[in-house]
């Protein structure tokens, strides 16, 4: 494990050289705000990092429901027991195992490592505009349908989860890049994808930190270049159907 900090943010990064899965500790005056609980090993490299800093984390905020981001959760509230869960209401259907689509959504199959069997509720399910600590939720749906996006008030650190990526080249939720095609392939729907992060891009971010690759401060222009990218092959995909 990798520890990265930058301000409030310390990023904890797991496999970083060949499958870097990432969670994220926000510092609060006296607690840590856990963000993703990453893989099923991640329990102890997780506690530690909140033992070095010296904060109890008191809230585990999901992004969305994929294995790679909710793996450590059963061992994080075995260990936290009064750590609230915080996730998007739909995307708390994900977490449960329920792949069924809502009426209104694109009927497109929901993609990626879907949980099974996970025991832990959450406590809170969040919709957009709520405050978690320090923390404003953006809904982010694309990835998956109830992807969320936080904004970090003090700093405006934007932990966006999957929307985007980093790793194998920044680019937004759905198009893939050769050398780390995954987050692409377990991506739900392209267009919603590509909406979202039009959104949290006008939110100016100082900081982007995602679910794979390294953080990147003052990311405007890389986020500018992703959502264009995504532009031009989302709608060249749509035009060769």
């Amino acid at each position: 494990m990798k520890i990265t900090r930058i301000g409030h943010l310390y990023q904890l990064a797991f496999m970083p050289r060949f499958f870097p899965v990432n969670c994220y500790l926000v510092e609060e005056e006296s607690e840590l705000t856990l963000i993703d609980a990453a893989l099923p090993f991640s329990v102890k490299g997780i506690l530690q990092a909140a033992k070095q800093i010296g904060k109890p984390i008191t809230r585990i905020v999901l992004t969305h429901a994929h294995g790679d981001h909710i793996g450590a959760l059963d061992g994080l509230k075995k260990e936290l027991p009064h750590a609230q869960v915080y996730i998007s209401r739909r995307d708390a259907k994900l977490l449960a195992g329920n792949v069924e689509l809502e009426a209104d959504e694109p009927q497109t199959p929901i993609k990626g490592g879907i949980p099974k069997g996970i025991q832990t509720k959450p406590d809170m399910l969040l919709t957009d505009g709520d405050r978690i600590g320090s923390l404003q939720a953006y809904a982010a749906p694309g990835h998956t349908p109830g992807s969320m996006a936080f904004l970090d008030v003090r700093s405006r650190a934007l932990i966006a989860g999957d929307a985007f990526q980093v790793r194998g080249g920044v680019a937004v939720s759905g198009v893939v890049k050769f050398w780390f095609p995954f987050p692409a392939m377990a991506t739900w729907s392209k267009e919603a994808s590509l909406t979202s992060t039009r959104r949290l891009r006008q939110l100016a971010p100082s900081l982007l930190a995602v679910g794979h690759g390294r953080m990147i401060e003052q990311p405007a222009a890389v986020m500018d270049a992703a959502l264009e990218e995504a532009s031009a092959k989302f709608q060249g995909e749509s035009a060769t159907i």
